[in-house]
Parts: C-alpha cells; sequence; structure tokens
C-alpha cells in the first residue's frame, strides 16, 4: 500500500467521500461550489466527511473563484478553525496581479496551519514563472505537493512540461510529489507514470452523471485500477 500511486477525489459532502472511499481513493479534496472551482468548506462539512471515511483529506483554503487571496484575514480565522476541528491536510494557493506567487498570503497561511502538510493547487499552471514559483515555495513547512495539469488549458497541453518537472524531482523546488489534475483522462495515465508520476487527482471524472450527482464508486474503481497497473 505504501508504494502504490495516490488517487485523490474532490468530495463535496459525506456521499461522496464514502463513494470515493468505496472505489480505492487514498485521499480526498474537500471544497465547496465547484461553481467557483472549489473554496473553503465549512467546519461543520469537514466534520461530517472526516466521521464518515477513514482515508486522507485535504481542505481547500479558498475564498473566491480566481487565484487571487482576496480577505486573507478571512482564510486566516478559517485555517485556524478547521485546525481546531482536527484537520491535518491542506490546499491553498494565490498569486499576485504580476503571476507570481503571493508570499504574504501564503506565508499567512501556512503559519496558521501550524505544521500542517498542504497542496500548492493549480495556481501554478496560472504562474508567470513556474520554476520561480517553486524556489520562491520551497522553504515554506509543510508544502509536500503541487496539483498541476502542467498547463492552465489542462493535462492535454500539459504533458511535455509535466514529464519535464518531474524529470527534475529532487532538484530545489522540485521536491513536492507532483499530483496530476486538471483535464486528466485515463489515457493520460501510462505516459505519465512512465514519467515516474505516481499522484492522480479527479474530480468530474468521478461523477460520470455530472456535478450535480454524486461521487460514482465504480468510476473511482476504474481510475484506482489504471493508476494500479
Amino acid at each position: 500500500m505504501t508504494n502504490r500511486a495516490v488517487l485523490e477525489v474532490i468530495a463535496l459532502g459525506p456521499e461522496d467521500a464514502v463513494a470515493a472511499q468505496e472505489g480505492g481513493a487514498d485521499r480526498l479534496e474537500m471544497v465547496t461550489d465547484m461553481a467557483a472551482d472549489g473554496l473553503t468548506p465549512s467546519v461543520s462539512t469537514y466534520l461530517e466527511i472526516r466521521s464518515s471515511v477513514d482515508i486522507a483529506l485535504r481542505v481547500m483554503l479558498r475564498a473566491s473563484d480566481g487565484f487571487a487571496a482576496g480577505d486573507v484575514d478571512a482564510l486566516v480565522r478559517s485555517a485556524r478553525e478547521l485546525r481546531e476541528a482536527g484537520a491535518t491536510e491542506f490546499v491553498l494557493g494565490f498569486l499576485d496581479e504580476t503571476g507570481a506567487p503571493d508570499m504574504a498570503a501564503v506565508e499567512a497561511l501556512v503559519a496558521a496551519l501550524d505544521g500542517a502538510r498542504w497542496t500548492f493547487h493549480r495556481a501554478i499552471d496560472r504562474a508567470a514563472d513556474r520554476d520561480a514559483l517553486r524556489k520562491q515555495l520551497a522553504d515554506l513547512p509543510g508544502l509536500d505537493t503541487y496539483l498541476t495539469a502542467g498547463s492552465a488549458l489542462g493535462v492535454d497541453d500539459g504533458l511535455p512540461t509535466l514529464v519535464t518537472e518531474a524529470s527534475r524531482s529532487g532538484e530545489p523546488g522540485y521536491e513536492p510529489q507532483i499530483l496530476v489534475g486538471g483535464g486528466l483522462a485515463l489515457h493520460h495515465v501510462p505516459r505519465l507514470k512512465a514519467a515516474g508520476i505516481d499522484a492522480f487527482h479527479i474530480g468530474s471524472a468521478s461523477r460520470p452523471h455530472g456535478w450535480d450527482a454524486p461521487v460514482s464508486a465504480a468510476a473511482v474503481a476504474e481510475w484506482r485500477a489504471a493508476v494500479d497497473a
């Protein structure tokens, strides 16, 4: 189990979480409001999901659509409340108006997380300079994952970037795990695995009937088989 690829599934509530775990997910990304591409859920929803499953759970810290931080104080309050409720893993990522990482916002949240592990999400795919962003974030405590499609346009366009970045694993700024998501399809998995990528993130792919329907355990199981092949 320790060496198998990571399969992370977006969960909006307990029904999603249970189905994802039944299908073989290793971890959930917990969000609300997918119309805004995923925002911070309430503490009560976190507690409902946490009590429903025993797999790892990463909680989104994001107040509005887009990659500007917005009200950082409110985000910090949310982070602290979720930490107090027991959350131990998070997802965040903010850019400034130049496309560089918003270090003030990120550092404020990381301080509130108090050592918790976290993913820098697909804001990296909108960054002006991906390499510079990785190096700016390299020394922040808890950062262990980048969620990325390799391109703002999705995995189809970003595959060459993902393969190149995987080849740099272990270099300064490239130590965090690459978690591929954003237009990820089953046919991408073999090439990504061949490049050494071992973490995969799905949202709509786990919901064959759309975002208004819950996660399908069968769809997750199909992905589990693909990433384990």
